[in-house]
C-alpha cells in the first residue's frame, strides 16, 4: 500500500514540531512572541511530579479571545455572521455578526471585572444552549480568566463536585433549559448545589428566559444578566482590551468523569489549544474563512468547546448553535433542516443522534426533503461508530465523507480521522484515505499512537506489540499542543490516571489495534468507563448513588450494548439481609436517585437483584468479569479469564445463571429485551 500524504504529515509533525506546529502558530496573533515551539526544560525530559516534561510556545503571550473575534472584525469580517442559533425547542432564531459578538463579549467581560473577575480567577458557567453561553466563554477568555462549563443535564450533585473543585469567583447561570416535553429549572438546581458546597461565589449572574423565569434573592448574591449588561453599556464600562496570557495559561477547566466518582478536571492551555484547534479545522475538515459548522453538541462537552465555540471562530467561520434533538423538534428531518437553512458545509455529531434518526426515518424520507449540496463532509465522535450507520447515512448524504474520528476530553483534538484538507505544493487537493470500516481512521499530526501489553503479563514492563494485535492504545510522549498539561488541583491524580502505568507514554485507557496500513481500531474501554448516548459517565458515579439505597448492601454497575445509545448502564445488587422489598419497586427508586443526583443523561432503568457478587480476597468486585460474562464468556467455553486472586470460584456459575435468566448474558444490544425476559421468567414462577 502506497504511503498518504496523510501518513508523511504525521510523521512530519513529529520529526520536526519547530515547523509543523510553527507553521499554525504563526497564524495566530501572539501579543509577545514564542521563543521556542516545543520546549524541554533538559534533554530527555520524562514526566515528573505531575507534569508532562515539556512546554508548548514557551515565552509566548496571546489572547485566544483576540484571536477568535478582534483579529477578524479588525481584517474586515465585523459584518460576516459569527453564530446562527436556532431553537427549535423555544421556537427562536438569532443571528450575531462578528461585529456584534465583539460588542457582547466586551460588554459581559465589562460585567465580570466590575465584580472582580480577573486573570487567575475561574468562573464556572451553567447555561443552555444560548448564545449567552458563547460569550460567557469568550468575556472569560478576554480577562484571562479561567472558564470551567458545566453540562446542562447536570444534577446538583454533580455541579456541587465541581464548585468545590475549581471555587469560582462568580457563577453565571440560566434560569432554565427547554426540553422537549418540560422545563429544567436550572437555577434551582444551581441553588441547591450552592447549598451542598463548600465554597460560596459572591455573586450568580442569571440569564432569564421566558420558558422558565427563575425567582432572583439578591440577598444570595442573584443578577439578572440583562440588567448587568444594561448596566455597562450606559456606563461605556465594555472591556474593549483583551488581557495577553502566557501560551501555558489555562483557558478552560473541563470535568469528566473519573473511576472514583469524583470527576477530573482537564486543563486546556491557550497556547496549544488555539494553535492545535486551528490546525485541526484545516487539516481534518478542510474548512476554510466563511465556512459554516455544524456541530451537533452541546456546550459543556469538548466538542462543543473545540468545534461549537473555538475552532469555528478561530478560523473565521460561521457556527450553528442548535438547541434542539435529531428528532422530535419536530421530527427527524430536523437536522438536514438546519443543514439546508444555514447552508452548512461541515456537520459533526454523535453516532447516537443518527441512530435515533434512522429508527425513526429508516427509509430517509424526511432527510430527501432537504438540499444538502453545500455539505462537504459528516463526522462521528463521542462513541464507537458502528458500520450500518456509518453506510447508512453516507447515502442519505449523497456519498461524500463520513468521517469516524476517535478522542476524548484529555486530548482536546481528534487522535485518529481522516484529513480532508490536504494539499499539495501546487495547492491541488488530496484525496483523503479510504474510509476503513470498524476504523478510526488514522493518526493525526502530533499523536505517536503506539499499542502496548499489560505490563503486569509481561514481567513489569509494557511491550509494544505488533501490527493487528490487541493491547492498550497509548501515545508517545510529547503529546501535541492542545492536550492536557495536568488535573486541576490534582497533579498526582493526573500522573497516576495517565502517565504512571506506561512511562513515557500518555495512557487513552482504552484498548484496540493499529492494523497492518496503519488504521486505528478502538474496541473498548480498559477502565470503567461508560459511554452512555456519547456521553462519558463512570460507573462509579452511579455506584455511589446506588449504594445510598435503604435496602442495598453492595452493587456493581456494568455497561450493556444498547442498540439506540451505545451503552447503558445496569445495575447488580445485593440487598441486605432481611429486606422483603420487591424488585419492581426498588428498581424505579434507584432510577429516581440516579436521575435526581446524576442527571438524565445517565439513562439508567435497570436494576436486578443478585445474592453475591464476585470479589478478590481483597474485596474488590470484578467488574471486567462480569462484563465478559454478559459478552458470553463463560468457565463452560473456556473463554471467561478469572484472576486468581477470586474468593470463591462458586459465584461465577451462580451469576452467569442469574443473569442469564434475566436475559442480560449474550444480549444483542437491545435493552429493552432485558426487560421482557424478566416478564417471562417471572410468568414462569
Amino acid at each position: 500500500m502506497e504511503v498518504h500524504p496523510q501518513v508523511h504529515l504525521q510523521k512530519e509533525s513529529l520529526q520536526d514540531p519547530e515547523t509543523y506546529w510553527g507553521g499554525y502558530a504563526s497564524q495566530l496573533h501572539w501579543h509577545v512572541p514564542y521563543s521556542k515551539v516545543l520546549h524541554y526544560p533538559s534533554p530527555n525530559s520524562l514526566p515528573t511530579q505531575g507534569d508532562v516534561g515539556y512546554t508548548w510556545f514557551k515565552d509566548g503571550e496571546l489572547n485566544t479571545c483576540y484571536n477568535a473575534i478582534d483579529r477578524h472584525v479588525l481584517s474586515g469580517r465585523g459584518k460576516q455572521v459569527a453564530i446562527f442559533y436556532d431553537s427549535p425547542l423555544n421556537n427562536e432564531k438569532r443571528q450575531l455578526t462578528y461585529q456584534q459578538l465583539l460588542d457582547e463579549v466586551q460588554t459581559c467581560a465589562g460585567v465580570l471585572a466590575s465584580h472582580g473577575a480577573k486573570k487567575g480567577d475561574t468562573i464556572l458557567i451553567y447555561m443552555p444552549m444560548v448564545p449567552e453561553a458563547l460569550v460567557a466563554m469568550l468575556a472569560c477568555a478576554r480577562l484571562g480568566v479561567t472558564h470551567s462549563v458545566v453540562f446542562g443535564g447536570f444534577a446538583p450533585l454533580e455541579i456541587q463536585k465541581r464548585i468545590n473543585d475549581c471555587k469560582p469567583k462568580l457563577i453565571i447561570g440560566g434560569s432554565c433549559g427547554i426540553e422537549v416535553n418540560k422545563i429544567v429549572p436550572y437555577k434551582e438546581m444551581l441553588d441547591k448545589a450552592i447549598d451542598m458546597s463548600d465554597h460560596k461565589p459572591a455573586h450568580r449572574i442569571i440569564f432569564q428566559r421566558d420558558a422558565g423565569r427563575a425567582v432572583l434573592d439578591p440577598s444570595r448574591g442573584d443578577l439578572d444578566w440583562n440588567d448587568e449588561m444594561q448596566r455597562i453599556r450606559l456606563g461605556g464600562k465594555q472591556f474593549k482590551e483583551c488581557v495577553p496570557v502566557e501560551s501555558q495559561h489555562p483557558l478552560y477547566i473541563l470535568y469528566t468523569s473519573g473511576t472514583t466518582g469524583l470527576p477530573k478536571g482537564v486543563v486546556r492551555d491557550n497556547g496549544g489549544h488555539a494553535t492545535q484547534t486551528l490546525a485541526t479545522m484545516k487539516t481534518l475538515f478542510g474548512a476554510k474563512p466563511g465556512d459554516v459548522v455544524f456541530c451537533a453538541s452541546d456546550v459543556g462537552w469538548v466538542v462543543g468547546h473545540s468545534f461549537i465555540c473555538y475552532g469555528p471562530l478561530l478560523l473565521g467561520c460561521s457556527t450553528v448553535l442548535y438547541e434542539g434533538k435529531p428528532v422530535g423538534t419536530p421530527d427527524a428531518g430536523a437536522f438536514f433542516r438546519v443543514l439546508e437553512e444555514y447552508k452548512a458545509s461541515i456537520w459533526y455529531t454523535a453516532p447516537t443522534a443518527l441512530r435515533a434518526i434512522r429508527r425513526v426515518d429508516p427509509e430517509a424520507q424526511l432527510s430527501a426533503q432537504y438540499d444538502l449540496h453545500n455539505l462537504r463532509g459528516l463526522y462521528l465522535a463521542g462513541e464507537r461508530s458502528d458500520t450500518g450507520t456509518i453506510a447508512h447515512f453516507r447515502h442519505v448524504i449523497g456519498g461524500k465523507p463520513v468521517v469516524d474520528n476517535y478522542w476524548s476530553t484529555e486530548s482536546g483534538s481528534p487522535i485518529t480521522g481522516a484529513c480532508q484538507g490536504l494539499y499539495d505544493a501546487h495547492g491541488t487537493h488530496i484525496d483523503p484515505i479510504a474510509i476503513r470500516q470498524g476504523a478510526a481512521g488514522m493518526a493525526m499530526p502530533g499523536y505517536d499512537i503506539r499499542v502496548l501489553s499489560d505490563p503486569e503479563e509481561t514481567g513489569g514492563v509494557a511491550k509494544e506489540l505488533g501490527p493487528s494485535t490487541f493491547g492498550n492504545i497509548v501515545v508517545k510522549l510529547p503529546l501535541p499542543p492542545s492536550a492536557l498539561t495536568t488535573l486541576w488541583n490534582n497533579r498526582s491524580g493526573f500522573q497516576k490516571s495517565y502517565l504512571s502505568r506506561f512511562p513515557g507514554y500518555y495512557d487513552t485507557g482504552d484498548a484496540g489495534i493499529v492494523d497492518d496500513d496503519g488504521y486505528v481500531h478502538v474496541m473498548s474501554r480498559t477502565d470503567d468507563i461508560m459511554q452512555v448516548a456519547g456521553h462519558r459517565l463512570s460507573t462509579g458515579s452511579v455506584e455511589q448513588i446506588l449504594a445510598e439505597h435503604p435496602a442495598i448492601s453492595e452493587c456493581c454497575v456494568v455497561p450493556l450494548s444498547d442498540k439506540l445509545k451505545g451503552q447503558i448502564p445496569v445495575g447488580l445488587v445485593v440487598l441486605k439481609f432481611g429486606v422483603t422489598q420487591d424488585e419492581e419497586s426498588i428498581r424505579k427508586e434507584t432510577a429516581q436517585m440516579v436521575r435526581q443526583n446524576l442527571g438524565a443523561i445517565a439513562n439508567y432503568q435497570h436494576t436486578y437483584i443478585i445474592r453475591r457478587l464476585p470479589k478478590t480476597r481483597s474485596g474488590k468486585i470484578l467488574r471486567r468479569t462480569i462484563r465478559d460474562i454478559i459478552a458470553g464468556k463463560s468457565l463452560e467455553n473456556q473463554k471467561l479469564i478469572v484472576p486468581a486472586t477470586i474468593e470463591d470460584f462458586t459465584v461465577l456459575n451462580e451469576l452467569e445463571d442469574s443473569m442469564t435468566k434475566l436475559g442480560l448474558v449474550g444480549n444483542d444490544g437491545e435493552a429493552g429485551k432485558v426487560d421482557d425476559t424478566v416478564k417471562e421468567v417471572k410468568a414462569k414462577l
